[in-house]
């Protein structure tokens, strides 16, 4: 047996404390209403301390935490049988019970940002499980941003996913205002302001690239079509799923109603690898390492850009005078890495990926400094670099820390990067024509990939 708390109702739909809530208030107040007027329990004790548990409270007013956390006054309880986890709106457990930001210390507060909404797909997932415990302590959007966490499964995972909602119950994170699971998208999309699109379907055997092609690209055309229709109208997407840039392309296709630019596929865990390896090679620390950028697809046709990295602010080749594995082992090491991570330790780089992730996020909330650049894989629309437009291409990018981004002009292009640049461009001509079956206004839907450029460990 659960308890959860009868207070009278509310008289209005902002808080007390004058924030405002998220999602849909008005309808949640209306449930809360009806199970307030058909509960009539005398009062008692929840834990005989001087703490209470509240009455299920309309999104946007949730925080995490459990019921004894934070002092409060005694309110009337009522002994609810067999209370279910989550309720009809996919709010889970304690994330259903409102939280008096007014008990929290106001100097710790007073610079809280208003709840933003983040949607997490593949939410069971290694990846993601790692991901979200960084989100909810502030690790990723800033220690004073409230965050509501919305998580999508599927039919198989849904009892995973609630093991992952009860473990960032205990993890009692302030920040961490509500955690709502579901497996449908229109759902779990609806308001979000940031759309981290994990989930994906494993390469099976004897599957080839174009078959892995189209299985994920069907994903992310629903995806893409349930974020048109719900999601906030800046949302920003980012694509984990591999092959990532073309699933974006797919998601950002179908989404004629968001900003092309908002929609952006993970190239920063291959940037992060290649600052490893040329501090290793140089003898420096990674810290060193600046203007590093990933061209071009997330597959063994990317380029690691060695000629406009510095080292210590200098051109990374006055460090690294070995041009031959500059050349011929560097970029073979960067995209291995994965699969060398694998036969080490028999697992795939769940953890990186989800550290990589969170920096890409920072590179965008957080100001870009001076002479340096991230990798982002967004579309190619207007690029400064005469790349093929309506592609989902890594280029160098910088931030004024406002979520948005312009791609960074002038990287100097000699004839190795540009030669190795089309050759990833041309990966990506050939993926989007596979797709055109799922991209509305395409004009060319065959497939003519006869190579597997998938990266090792990666699926």
């Amino acid at each position: 047996m659960e308890l959860t708390a009868h207070r009278p109702p509310a008289l209005s739909c902002r808080p007390a404390n004058g924030r405002e809530p998220t999602r849909a208030h008005a309808t949640r107040m209306a449930s809360s209403a009806h199970s307030r007027r058909a509960s009539r329990s005398p009062l008692c004790s929840v834990n005989g301390s001087g703490w209470a548990l509240r009455h299920p409270a309309p999104k946007g007013l949730l925080s995490s935490g459990s019921a004894g956390r934070y002092p409060c006054q005694p309110l009337q309880a009522i002994a609810t049988k067999d209370l279910p986890r989550t309720d009809d709106d996919g709010a889970y457990g304690v994330f259903r019970l409102e939280y008096d930001l007014d008990a929290r210390n106001p100097s710790e507060t007073k610079t809280w940002k208003k709840v933003i909404n983040v949607a997490v797909t593949g939410a069971a997932g290694m990846i993601s499980n790692h991901l979200v415990f960084m989100i909810a302590s502030g690790d990723v959007f800033g220690k004073d941003q409230p965050v509501s966490l919305s998580l999508l499964g599927s039919e198989r995972s849904r009892t995973a996913l609630e093991g992952v909602a009860m473990e960032l119950e205990d993890s009692l994170c302030p920040l961490l205002r509500e955690v709502r699971l579901g497996i449908d998208p229109r759902k779990v999309f609806r308001d979000a302001d940031w759309a981290l699109l994990i989930g994906a379907k494993p390469r099976g055997p004897g599957m080839e690239r174009r078959d892995l092609l189209d299985l994920n690209g069907q994903i992310y055309k629903e995806q893409g079509q349930a974020l048109n229709e719900v999601a906030s109208r800046n949302c920003k997407m980012l694509v984990v799923g591999n092959p990532c840039n073309t699933n974006a392309l797919i998601g950002l296709e179908n989404a004629p109603d968001l900003p092309r630019r908002n929609w952006h596929a993970l190239t920063r865990l291959d940037e992060n690898r290649a600052k490893c390896q040329l501090a290793l090679k140089a003898g420096k620390f990674y810290t060193s390492v600046t203007n590093m950028c990933i061209w071009g697809n997330h597959s063994t046709t990317q380029v690691p850009d060695f000629v406009n990295a510095k080292i210590e602010g200098v051109p990374a080749r006055e460090y690294i005078h070995d041009d031959k594995w500059l050349k011929e082992e560097f970029t073979p090491t960067v995209a291995n890495r994965g699969g060398v991570l694998i036969k080490k330790w028999g697992r795939s780089s769940a953890a990186s990926t989800a550290v990589s992730i969170a920096d890409h996020i920072r590179s965008l909330t957080q100001p870009t400094k001076e002479g340096d650049c991230f990798s982002t894989a967004v579309i190619t629309d207007g690029n400064p670099y005469g790349l093929a437009e309506g592609l989902v291409y890594s280029m160098p990018a910088r931030s004024k820390g406002d979520g948005d981004y312009e791609i960074i002009p002038g990287f100097h292009m000699n004839d190795w990067l540009i030669e190795k640049c089309r050759a990833s461009e041309d990966e990506l001509l050939k993926e989007r024509d596979c797709v055109g079956h799922l991209l509305p206004n395409a004009t060319v839907a065959q497939c003519m990939i006869t190579e597997d450029t998938m990266l090792p460990g990666e699926n």
